[in-house]
């Protein structure tokens, strides 16, 4: 601790961190993302086998762009024609027109290379936009969708968006630190470390994305900076305001920062540490961007965490006591800590009548948790508008609902007829044929009736796999994107069954080790488990009566679990490790008072903070990250304001010593330390 508050040593201690951080930054270049959606799928899925040998086919080096011309229900005109027949030989489709049966639309295929970069592929499908609305007649519309538009426009959606991200979580950390220590200078030292971190901690993450297999999505940078800012600020926070504490009691603020490391440096390392296992438990997934999300945010706040303790103390420590102007801490002032004081003493009184009240809210908020519906289709995965989009919409007003987006059955050559017969027969399939041959492979396109990710569509799919798998020898698999849809969505719901327990078991035992107390820990985890479905049904009312969203993402309740248990059991352990200090000079119920007290205003301004950082992914396009912004926001404010404040005190003060079982706080007199003071310890 001396090395990080000495007179030369802090300078030395800055400034090899800069060095480092600036090494990493300077050599990490960029993250190598994927957008292939059957990259994350386990390597057994039956959409992946046949995403696999769909690789070696002459088709599978081809991503094809579907342009849809239409007249809004009215048939097509001999001009309308002319140009669609134009257009297929320009653009070098795939072959001639193909009109619907009423012949008020048509669709021409353009393959485009599947190896084509993002940026790349963004260019050529706007470029295809283009020459497709050049000369169109009046009425007539043409719109660019299929696998090719839906890629572009999910990777155009991403361009700048991060950058974006980054601006407005920056712009909210500051308003809020400038909010909380009302000071015009203080602010700007977290905020610098923190900012500091997330770019080291960006930096890793590509350089994990180029050296390792880990499958990193756009989205996945995006959410590791709202963690690295979130959980980074919460730890300047709380030791800025230990800091502050000591310096009213020490005139050298070196020896104040050292007791302030003492006093709220294991209460980080414990918080970072109840995270980064709770991230790990992602390890277990059996999606590959799961895995990759839990590395990469595990790797995000071990980076927090770390400039938090080692960076942040010299960086406070050069700056003097100036840096608090106006409020300068001086030695002797009065610490008041007297709302808070208040807010205990009235949940000491009636505990019982608290209990009940929160539980009541909390039953309330998780009650819109019945009716949601969980996935989302391709046409609903954005927030914002997107011509893929309607082009997908305004082909199915006129074509089956599944022709641009056909299941694809892989099949033995000499079984290809036998296969195919069986597929055209299958309930919910339009029509089936043969697209491809080699002498090793068949590749059949079965169209289906019903819209792509859809209950339904999904069935579709359960159904033909059960019937190809039954044609002897046939050794066929069924894929294609609504397939791969399906094995997602399956996957993810094993994930949410075997990963949810396993992040309750770290986080008991982490509570377990850390609290020694097996009662606290158990009521801990519930009241966690509580304020997450009370957001989780908060957030779905929201959704579905107020945004009108169709439904939550499929990952969406995993994430939201994750970050709310593994972030929001912090502030317990913040204000519980505090009462049990408390305790043993005050007892149980006036020891809680006193932490609350301590802890209050700090915790709720860093649970307000993360709040608000997490809202900031709304910024980003997709819906899903916006659902899990919403709910883990609306999770941290009900737990700094309902659960940590009034319900966590009201059933320690119900329990009274029982509440430490099996170990009771040892008392000792207050008067053994009569230089203590209200400050937060964590």
């Amino acid at each position: 601790m001396r090395t990080l508050t000495g007179r030369l040593s802090a300078w030395l201690v800055l400034l090899v961190a800069l060095l480092a951080a600036g090494a990493v930054i300077g050599t990490s270049g960029a993250a190598r993302t994927s957008n292939d959606p059957t990259a994350t799928l386990p390597d057994g899925a039956e959409s992946t086998r046949v995403a696999a040998v769909q690789r070696q086919l002459p088709s599978g080096q081809e991503n094809p762009a579907l342009i849809v011309y239409s007249r809004d229900g009215r048939p097509l005109t001999p001009a309308d024609t002319t140009k669609i027949t134009a257009d297929a030989k320009q653009l070098r489709a795939a072959g001639p027109p193909v009109f619907s049966d009423r012949r008020d639309a048509a669709t021409i295929v353009v393959p485009l290379s599947a190896g084509l970069p993002a940026d790349e592929l963004i260019s050529r499908v706007k470029q295809l936009r283009e020459q497709a609305r050049a000369g169109l007649p009046d009425g007539l519309t043409a719109q660019v969708t299929g696998g090719a538009g839906f890629s572009a426009d999910i990777a155009d959606s991403f361009t700048g968006a991060n950058t974006n991200l980054l601006i407005v979580t920056v712009v909210v950390v500051a308003l809020l630190l400038l909010i909380t220590y009302r000071s015009p200078l203080l602010w700007l030292v977290p905020l610098a470390v923190v900012g500091l971190a997330d770019r080291v901690a960006s930096g890793l993450v590509a350089v994990l994305s180029r050296h390792t297999d880990l499958t990193i999505g756009d989205s996945t940078v995006g959410i590791v900076t709202v963690l690295v800012f979130g959980a980074g600020t919460d730890y300047a926070l709380l030791l800025i305001s230990r800091y502050r504490e000591e310096l009213h009691r020490h005139e050298d603020r070196r020896e104040a920062m050292r007791r302030a490391l003492r006093g709220a440096g294991p209460a980080v390392i414990a918080s970072a540490a109840t995270v980064v296992l709770s991230l790990l438990t992602l390890l277990l997934a059996s999606l590959g961007d799961t895995v990759a999300l839990g590395v990469t945010a595990a790797l995000g706040i071990g980076v927090a965490a770390l400039f938090a303790l080692v960076v942040l103390p010299p960086a406070l420590v050069v700056c003097g006591r100036g840096l608090f102007w106006p409020f300068i801490p001086r030695v002797g002032d009065e610490l008041s800590h007297r709302l808070w004081s208040r807010v205990g003493t009235g949940v000491a009184r009636r505990p019982g009548l608290v209990t009940a009240l929160s539980i009541v809210v909390l039953a309330v908020c998780a009650a819109g948790i019945p009716g949601t519906r969980l996935g989302l289709s391709q046409t609903e995965q954005f927030r914002v508008q997107a011509e893929s989009v309607d082009g997908l919409e305004t082909l199915s007003r006129s074509f089956p609902a599944g022709a641009a987006d056909p299941a694809v059955v892989i099949a033995a050559p000499a079984k290809a007829q036998e296969v195919l017969a069986a597929v055209s027969a299958t309930p919910g399939v339009a029509q089936a044929r043969i697209a491809e041959q080699t002498p090793t492979v068949v590749r059949i396109d079965a169209v289906l009736t019903t819209a792509p990710d859809t209950p339904e569509s999904y069935q579709a799919i359960r159904t033909l796999r059960s019937t190809v798998h039954a044609v002897p020898g046939g050794d066929a698999l069924v894929g294609g994107s609504v397939a791969t849809a399906l094995d997602n969505r399956d996957a993810s719901r094993d994930d949410l069954r075997v990963i949810v327990p396993v992040i309750l078991l770290v986080v008991l035992l982490v509570l377990g080790v850390l609290l020694r107390a097996v009662v606290a820990a158990l009521l801990l985890i519930a009241t966690v488990i509580a304020s997450f479905a009370a957001a989780l049904g908060a957030g779905s009312w929201l959704f579905r009566q107020v945004l009108d969203y169709p439904g939550l993402d499929n990952q969406v309740p995993l994430f939201s679990f994750l970050f709310l248990v593994a972030l929001g059991v912090d502030y317990n352990i913040f204000l519980v490790t505090r009462a049990r200090e408390e305790a043993a000079h005050r007892g149980t119920r006036d020891g809680m008072i006193q932490a609350l007290a301590a802890t209050g205003a700090v915790i709720t301004s860093a649970g307000i903070l993360l709040a608000a950082v997490f809202a900031v992914l709304g910024v980003l396009p997709i819906i899903t990250l916006t659902q899990i912004g919403v709910i883990v926001g609306l999770g941290v404010l009900l737990d700094t304001l309902l659960v940590r404040t009034v319900l966590v005190p009201a059933l320690a003060t119900l329990l009274g010593d029982r509440f430490w079982w099996p170990v009771r706080p040892r008392r000792r007199e207050a008067a053994a330390e009569p230089d203590r003071v209200t400050a937060v310890t964590g």
